[in-house]
């Protein structure tokens, strides 16, 4: 991981909750994997290797959040009341020469979690690069598969 990842306050605390359930689970998947033991032949063993391959996720997961907990700066908020985009924060935008206005939302990590009202928009993207630190009023360009588009920020919600 390049550098510091930035989250807001609550990002923050629901990895520290998925990390804290999957730890939590671990004396279940170990248990898991003792009764397939006990069961004998583990070649032609299911459930014993099912439950292997669960651990090993869990593991590759638990390592992959403590990462990120330990490379996360949470975000200074006070950059709202100046109009400046900052991580968290939610964004009326529109495309310049258009009348429809979106709201987009920078995460420094997609959560993976669907909204009707608003789309994620990831610091690392470009789309992300180009909101970061962009104030009310502010037109940005970003370039995409379709080449590049012009937002003007509209503000913050």
């Amino acid at each position: 991981m390049d550098g510091p990842q930035f989250v807001t306050k609550e990002e923050k605390q629901q990895i520290q909750a998925r990390l804290d359930e999957l730890i939590a689970n671990r004396p279940a998947i170990s248990k898991r994997i003792q009764e397939a033991r006990d069961l004998g032949d583990l070649k032609e063993n299911g459930d014993y290797h099912a439950a292997r391959e669960e651990q090993g996720m869990q593991e590759a997961e638990i390592k992959r959040l403590t990462d990120r907990i330990l490379h996360s700066q949470v975000v200074d908020e006070a950059h709202k009341s100046m109009g400046v985009v900052f991580v968290g924060a939610m964004v009326r935008i529109r495309e310049v020469g258009g009348d429809e206005i979106e709201v987009v939302k920078l995460v420094g990590e997609s959560s993976g979690g669907d909204s009707m009202e608003y789309m994620e928009v990831t610091l690392s993207s470009p789309f992300g690069e180009a909101l970061l630190k962009a104030r009310v009023g502010e037109t940005i360009s970003v370039r995409g598969p379709r080449g590049m588009k012009r937002f003007e920020i509209v503000e913050l919600a």
